[in-house]
């Protein structure tokens, strides 16, 4: 590997943090080529009456650079 490029973005799910991590990949894959790795900085939710109805996992994505 040469040099890694590491872009943060937050990924949401109603189901769970992992899926929230699984999603933002998957969306981030779209578009970036070469992703690497994934760290989680920050797991969060939101709650309406009690229940948690999104949860958001905040990541730091790395991908190669290929310039």
């Amino acid at each position: 590997m040469g040099v890694i490029i590491i872009r943060e973005m937050v990924g949401t799910s109603p189901t769970s943090w992992s899926d929230a991590a699984r999603r933002a990949v998957a969306t981030a894959s779209k578009t970036v080529r070469n992703i690497k790795t994934v760290e989680v900085v920050q797991s969060t939710a939101v709650v309406e009456n009690g229940e948690i109805v999104e949860y958001r996992v905040e990541l730091k994505i790395g991908f190669e650079y290929e310039g």
